[in-house]
């Protein structure tokens, strides 16, 4: 788990794992709160936040263990 979590602290998955959380966060935002951020309404600050965590953290998990797993000959 520490080697995990030290691979997801990389320079090159953070910085990756950030753009993918801005991308796909923003998306979800725009489904979830499309309507109440266009009329200008009260929004989810809690909502708004999860919709970039969320991306954040599936990316980071998902790179750490494609970094961790070994590699056959190829």
């Amino acid at each position: 788990m520490r080697t995990l979590f030290q691979a997801a602290c990389s320079g090159k998955i953070v910085k990756n794992s950030l753009r993918i959380a801005l991308m796909v966060g923003s998306i979800l935002n725009l489904v979830n709160q499309g309507s109440a951020i266009l009329a200008g309404t009260g929004i989810s600050w809690i909502h708004m936040a999860l919709n970039y965590v969320v991306p954040y953290c599936v990316a980071s998990y998902s790179a750490s263990k494609n970094e961790l797993t070994p590699r056959g000959n190829q």
